[in-house]
């Protein structure tokens, strides 16, 4: 028995489980000349599907189960099961692989779950013999074989279009079977409506029943007492005839006044009915004003969203007033000193006017040189260069000149180091003047 590389499917199924007529072998020869390969012809009936593991053996005639194969060969799958032409399928066995003794043998097709779906007549691996009978037929009996040969393929058309037929029709009659299913199922589901509906009302009458049962016995009772009443008044029934029209009376009012009540609980029960729409529409209402309060709860969310996030730009903004009214209190503060500044140097130099005006003033024109008639040219110079309080001093930081009144060196120095750093106001960290934008991206990262 040949090995191949992948071992077939098969299955220990006997044969009276197998279906040999889904697949049918055609032109199978009585006997097949060794040392050539030969192809094997199969028909796929419309009942079969094949599938990607379905094989082809060659068997031993008298095998029992799928696993005494000689040698296989792998089926092709057809690329559209619904032509005729992939119906015809074919598969070749090389000649190496072929028996080489006079055994009977047959082709089986056995699926990928290893049951057989077909099988072909027995034949033999010999040679050809010239004791071979030769069937020698006349003319006619040609003709016969044709003409019956056409019959039967006339008949196996037709057999093929009535088989179309009845498909169709099955086909037609399972969608008709699928609508029906389906409005029995509708029926169903209405009959179930229509049952806890009844179930329902045969309830509600149920519970009339027992009312006017407990009413029919309280009326009983009520006769009953009544009846006792007569046993004992018997003898006065004579003298009592008018209260005994009475009493008939008064269960003639009670009958109608039975019938008033039936009326009124139908009239009750209709009302309940209506109480019960009304209620349906309340709590409808009910769910309006839901939906409008939740749809008002996200307004107000989305209000005090607005509202922190505006505290929090007032926050930022409060911040930033601070920050900006710090400055100004300093600007403020830088101003004011400047002003005593120039007060200072305007009082200077007023005292200074003064006191080159008074020697003048005092003199005149007597203390002028006798000698000179204009006067002394040079006595404005020496007024005009005479030490004067006020100096120009150099910043050692910045390298620039700011002016000292004289009286407190240090206090001046100090003054004009504070115009060239800025201050924090929150966390008094000191900033050079020149980096202005960098003190600025500070105090702003405290709002945050």
């Amino acid at each position: 028995m040949e090995e191949t590389v992948e071992d077939p499917p098969t299955s220990a199924v006997l044969l009276d489980h197998c279906h040999f007529s889904q697949v049918i072998f055609n032109s199978v020869e009585k006997f097949y000349i060794p040392g050539g390969d030969i192809t094997c012809y199969y028909t796929l009936t419309q009942h079969f599907i094949p599938r990607r593991k379905d094989w082809i053996g060659i068997f031993r005639v008298g095998w029992k189960t799928t696993r005494e194969y000689y040698t296989f060969m792998w089926v092709t799958l057809p690329v559209n099961l619904n032509s005729e032409s992939s119906k015809q399928q074919e598969v070749q066995f090389k000649a190496y692989y072929l028996p080489k003794d006079d055994e009977y043998y047959q082709f089986c097709y056995v699926d990928q779950d290893g049951v057989v779906r077909g099988a072909s007549i027995p034949f033999q691996f010999r040679p050809e013999n010239e004791e071979d009978i030769l069937v020698v037929t006349t003319q006619g009996e040609v003709e016969e074989i044709e003409q019956h040969n056409k019959e039967l393929c006339k008949e196996n058309r037709e057999l093929k279009d009535s088989c179309v037929s009845l498909q169709k029709q099955n086909s037609d009659m399972q969608a008709m079977l699928q609508k029906k299913q389906e409005e029995l199922e509708t029926l169903k589901s209405i009959n179930k409506k229509l049952e806890q509906t009844m179930q329902e009302q045969k309830d509600c009458w149920e519970l009339e029943l027992l009312q006017l049962k407990e009413q029919n016995q309280k009326m009983s009772s009520e006769n009953e007492k009544m009846g006792v009443t007569v046993d004992q008044l018997q003898a006065q029934l004579s003298n009592q005839g008018k209260e005994m029209e009475k009493l008939v009376q008064g269960v003639q009012d009670k009958t109608e006044q039975l019938e008033h009540l039936k009326e009124e609980n139908g009239q009750l029960f209709l009302s309940l009915t209506e109480q019960r729409e009304h209620q349906k529409k309340l709590e409808q209402t009910v769910e309006e004003m839901k939906q409008k309060e939740t749809t008002a709860a996200r307004k107000q969310q989305e209000l005090t969203d607005q509202n922190m996030e505006l505290s929090k730009r007032l926050s930022e903004n409060k911040i930033i007033y601070n920050v900006l009214q710090r400055e100004k209190e300093k600007i403020e503060k830088e101003n004011d000193f400047l002003k005593r500044e120039n007060s200072s140097l305007l009082s200077y130099l007023n005292c200074d006017s003064l006191s080159h005006q008074m020697p003048t003033s005092s003199q005149g024109g007597t203390r002028q040189d006798p000698g000179l008639v204009f006067g002394n040219p040079y006595s404005g110079i020496q007024e005009s260069s005479a030490p004067s309080l006020l100096s120009i001093k150099k910043c050692p930081v910045c390298k620039s000149d700011f002016i000292d009144d004289g009286f407190d060196h240090d206090l001046a120095l100090e003054q004009h180091l504070q115009t060239l750093s800025l201050n924090c106001p929150i966390c008094d960290k000191t900033f050079p003047a020149k980096d202005k934008q960098i003190f600025e991206d500070h105090v702003f990262c405290h709002t945050l």
